[in-house]
């Protein structure tokens, strides 16, 4: 199936591309004919998942070494964003959560997690537009998450980065369409990524049944991005959710949701 995204595939960057989400969407895209840009901290795991690409597709594939949350990290991915060739798709993929309550949290941990999840958003996809609009087309999808429509974790900021990070891909995706150029939030829910395994973090409680692939996120994600969405909830099961956490009365929410602490439903950068 090919992607919905330009009648020809040129050149998609991926932060967090070693794992989980953004290997799915990096070997979706190469499948398809894209080549790619692989952003990630580990630089061994980096160049395994690049070796794999290019001998799987024949495709192109360069790599970035960057912790996006430190200034650096982003800077360098940055100068990538807005030199040749050009990117005509990001996908703002890494991410993190922290397995701690507010309360019991580093203040240097928090910040971190904000730099990451918000920050590291903000400055990609401020560098990338400003090509993107002058050539009148590209593409921007923001990895966002399920919990960022409700508190769904007491204590954990987690949700909040997330709300911020698809509020500001719609409000942005609304303002460039006349441009030619898309911006969509992909909201999924718990994915099987193996980021709470490394994270620590006990998900045996969590039913089977809620558990996504990332293979299955990613196939969704382009196809509402074809249908023009600017919001990507992946399967009924999680749009009903959404739909509950819109609506459901606050004390009602509180109650579903009080024993849900440090528990994050994607992985990390």
């Amino acid at each position: 199936m090919s992607t919905p995204l330009s009648l020809t595939p040129g050149r998609a960057l991926i932060t967090g591309a070693s794992a989980g989400i953004g290997a799915a969407f990096a070997h979706r895209l190469a499948a398809d004919g894209w080549d790619l840009v692989l952003v990630a901290r580990d630089p061994g795991r980096l160049d395994a998942t690049a070796a794999e690409l290019t001998g799987r597709y024949g495709r192109q594939v360069e790599t970035i070494s960057a912790d996006l949350s430190t200034d650096d990290g982003c800077a360098a991915v940055e100068r990538r964003l807005v030199a040749e060739p050009a990117i005509e798709l990001l996908v703002n993929n890494a991410g993190t959560s922290l397995n701690t309550p507010f309360l019991r949290s580093a203040v240097d941990d928090e910040a971190r997690l904000l730099r990451l999840n918000v920050q590291a958003v903000l400055r990609l996809t401020h560098a990338v537009l400003g090509p993107m609009v002058e050539r009148g087309h590209g593409t921007v999808i923001n990895v966002s998450s399920v919990a960022g429509f409700g508190v769904v974790m007491p204590g954990s900021t987690y949700s909040a980065s997330k709300a911020w990070v698809t509020n500001f891909s719609e409000s942005i995706g609304r303002s460039v369409a006349p441009l030619g150029v898309r911006v969509m939030a992909l909201c999924p829910g718990y994915t099987r990524t193996g980021y709470h395994e490394r994270a620590g973090i006990d998900m045996s409680g969590t039913p089977r049944w809620l558990w996504l692939k990332a293979d299955d996120v990613v196939a969704e994600g382009l196809r509402d991005l074809g249908k023009g969405k600017l919001v990507s909830v992946p399967t009924w099961k999680y749009k009903l959710a959404v739909a509950g956490l819109r609506h459901a009365p606050r004390r009602l929410l509180g109650g579903v949701t009080r024993d849900t602490r440090g528990r994050v439903d994607r992985d990390g950068g």
